[in-house]
């Protein structure tokens, strides 16, 4: 009886295997195959902000979420990497941890190169300031955004400095929503406390043009106007 002997791995063979292993952290750890690195072929990078945005606490692992301790790390890494120019935010997700949301938002905002944002499905509640975060913003016809004020979970006490502290948070969200966004103070805090739209709450639903209407979202368009906005971006950075 002869014995059989594998044939030896070939270095092309080792370095896919390897890449295929990248991938699987990657998407374990990220929710994508890529994360900024000094080998990517394109100059432009995408994040998706999907699900609930998990913040100090963690969630049922039934939830679909998005860590932000996850996401700033590629963000940071987009801003450091000189072969990627722009930076493409996806955005499908209910809202969640508050400070987190504004974590991310302050964090896109303070990036150098060209960003672009697009709302699929739905930018709700924290997730409106990380949409507007964006240089230029764009929603599809059919996704969805809910204003509407910030609430506590958990035990709540019933003093004034309670009521005192809301107020200064959901102040916080209106001022980053105003200062990047071409709605107003007044005309969202309208829609934040408008009753008879949503059952059991207070706030508004905002589909696709409405968005753009009211001063929220630059505009109307898909993943394609995206890219292409974001390259017209991207060339006029490089001008300056």
């Amino acid at each position: 009886m002869s014995n059989t002997v594998d044939p030896p791995i070939t270095p092309k063979k080792r370095k896919r295997k390897e890449e295929n292993k990248t991938e699987m952290q990657n998407i374990k750890e990220y929710g994508t195959t890529q994360i900024p690195t000094a080998g990517l072929v394109s100059n432009i990078h995408c994040i998706t902000i999907i699900g609930q945005v998990e913040g100090h606490i963690i969630l049922p692992p039934q939830n679909k979420t998005t860590k932000y301790e996850h996401v700033i790390p590629q963000l940071l890494a987009v801003e450091q990497n000189p072969q990627i120019e722009g930076l493409l935010i996806l955005l499908n997700t209910v809202g969640g941890d508050v400070e987190a949301g504004l974590a991310l938002a302050e964090m896109i905002d303070g990036l150098s190169k060209p960003t672009v944002s697009i709302v699929l499905g739905g930018g709700h509640s924290i997730g409106v300031p990380i949409a507007v975060a964006a240089d230029y913003t764009l929603i599809v016809e059919t996704a969805t955004m809910t204003i509407h004020p910030i609430r506590l979970t958990g035990l709540v006490i019933g003093v004034p400095q309670t009521y005192e502290y809301l107020d200064k948070m959901q102040d916080r969200v209106v001022r980053f929503i105003e200062c990047h966004s071409n709605i107003s103070n007044k005309s969202l805090r309208e829609l934040m406390f408008r009753t008879g739209d949503l059952a059991r709450d207070i706030g508004t639903v905002l589909v696709g043009k409405d968005a753009v209407e009211s001063g929220l979202i630059h505009e109307v368009g898909g993943v394609s106007r995206a890219i292409m906005k974001l390259n017209e971006l991207i060339e006029k950075n490089k001008q300056k």
